[in-house]
């Protein structure tokens, strides 16, 4: 468990008389594991790390009133790796996918005396997006059954791994359907832009990362599964009990991070590209308004459900010991830090909804009403604006370079699959038969756009195309 250090004469070169009040005092040593560029984590690591909020809500009285509080944070790429610290009585509080938490429940149970409970959650996808699966741009392949035989990497044992193996398991693939490579994000990336594998697989954010930096194409999301997706936070069980007071407290600073982020989500994202050199564009695709993933420290009961599906998953391939739910999520902590911030617990754990984009579509006129039908543009210099549909949105695109004035971004959301997605990377169905109320409506996947343009009577468009037909 963790470890008190005493502080010693010697250590500060003090004399003894100078230093009797100092031997009073202790060093509580926290380990906190975090994954900075796994975007839907920097509420429960970066985020309280460079603003300094667990300080804020530590306690200083009772037990603690000698107690001097260090807070030992160490960076991973993924959950495997912090859960080898836990074991290893290094780190005490952790975080990580789903996949890998209930790895880390499993792991724990089997080691008594190293147990760790589920404490919290940062982040969800009530659908699975986050996860996802990326081709190179100029790639022929546009779904996963065209990648059957052929070379895809993926971190093992990490939340995009899980999906991948859910995905196979649905549709009655054996894992000799690909060649499939356990490789990290750095190195997948690299390979992929080198062409040296087919598809990689990965986890937030690099799935929409990697488009976004121009070398890679979606082709898979993991809301196309319809199971949840999150990240959560574990605490080693021995030192949970010791010190309860400290759990509440790395809590109640992660809820003030989440408002944080929803307080400002455009500085917010700017901050954390300068935190974890993630693009703030990306960052705010997922914790922005109508987000792809929710800010919500609330145990759900569905996140309990997918936990027993990702479970049986690794359990039909032996890849995973027994886990003990009930004994493994412990909510006492976070119902604790809510209630002394006087917060309803028990609401917010009903509850799925998002902060929405709002307010008014200056173009076109009209109130925003239909979140999921809106969309952003984020022009270069300027605030970001909404906007109330994808006519609209492109048309604001289409007027800004008219005016010379250069579009960082721009986002809308996929009718199908109801996440936010880059507009220059999306699929289109388009209709212009009336050409004062074209429809235009975006997807992420291509398949999805041929379907809808059959339906509509229209056609499968690009997304120069998609402005075209928006016209101003």
């Amino acid at each position: 468990m963790m470890h008190i250090v005493l502080r010693t004469c010697a250590a500060l070169g003090l004399t003894l008389a100078a230093t009797l009040p100092a031997l009073a005092r202790q060093e509580l040593v926290i380990g906190i594991g975090t994954q900075n560029t796994t975007t839907n984590t920097v509420t429960g690591g970066v985020v309280l790390k460079e603003l300094k909020l667990i300080e804020k809500y530590l306690p200083h009285t009772g037990k603690y009133k000698d107690i001097d509080f260090v807070l030992d944070w160490e960076n991973f790429t993924s959950g495997p790796p912090i859960t080898n610290g836990m074991m290893a009585k290094k780190l005490q509080i952790g975080m990580m996918g789903d996949y890998p938490l209930l790895v880390n429940g499993a792991t724990g149970q089997a080691q008594p005396g190293n147990e760790t409970q589920l404490v919290a959650i940062i982040a969800y996808n009530a659908f699975g997006s986050g996860n996802g699966v990326v081709v190179h741009k100029d790639s022929p392949y546009y779904e996963l059954a065209d990648l059957k035989g052929k070379a895809v990497s993926v971190p093992f044992g990490s939340a995009a791994h899980g999906m991948l193996l859910q995905a196979m398991q649905s549709r009655g693939w054996t894992e000799e359907y690909w060649s499939l490579v356990s490789q990290s994000p750095e190195v997948g990336t690299t390979n992929l832009q080198e062409r040296k594998i087919d598809a990689h697989a990965d986890f937030v954010p690099f799935a929409d990362l990697l488009p976004y930096r121009g070398f890679a194409r979606k082709i898979f999301d993991g809301a196309e599964t319809k199971v949840p997706t999150f990240h959560g936070v574990v605490v080693r069980k021995d030192f949970a009990t010791e010190y309860p007071e400290v759990v509440v407290a790395y809590i109640k600073a992660l809820i003030e991070a989440d408002n944080w982020v929803r307080g400002n989500p455009t500085a917010a994202a700017a901050k954390i590209e300068q935190w974890t050199k993630i693009e703030k564009e990306v960052a705010y695709l997922y914790l922005g308004p109508g987000g792809i993933h929710t800010l919500d420290p609330t145990i759900k009961p569905r996140w309990l459900d997918t936990i027993k599906v990702g479970h049986e998953v690794l359990t039909r391939l032996n890849r995973v010991k027994p886990l003990d739910i009930n004994a493994w999520v412990n909510e006492t902590y976070v119902r604790r830090a809510y209630q002394e911030l006087k917060l309803d617990y028990d609401a917010q754990k009903q509850t799925l909804a998002n902060y929405d984009i709002g307010g008014t579509d200056t173009l076109c006129k009209t109130p925003i009403t239909r979140p999921k039908e809106a969309g952003e543009v984020w022009i270069d210099g300027a605030p970001i604006a909404a906007y109330s549909s994808p006519v609209c949105t492109l048309a604001a695109i289409n007027k800004a370079a008219g005016e010379k004035k250069k579009v960082k971004v721009a986002y809308l959301n996929d009718k199908a699959l109801g996440i936010k997605l880059f507009a220059d990377k999306a699929f289109y169905a388009v209709n212009t038969s009336n050409a004062k109320k074209p429809q235009i409506v975006p997807f992420l996947l291509r398949k999805d756009a041929q379907a809808e343009a059959a339906a509509i009577g229209g056609r499968l468009a690009t997304y120069p195309e998609a402005l075209a037909a928006a016209g101003l």
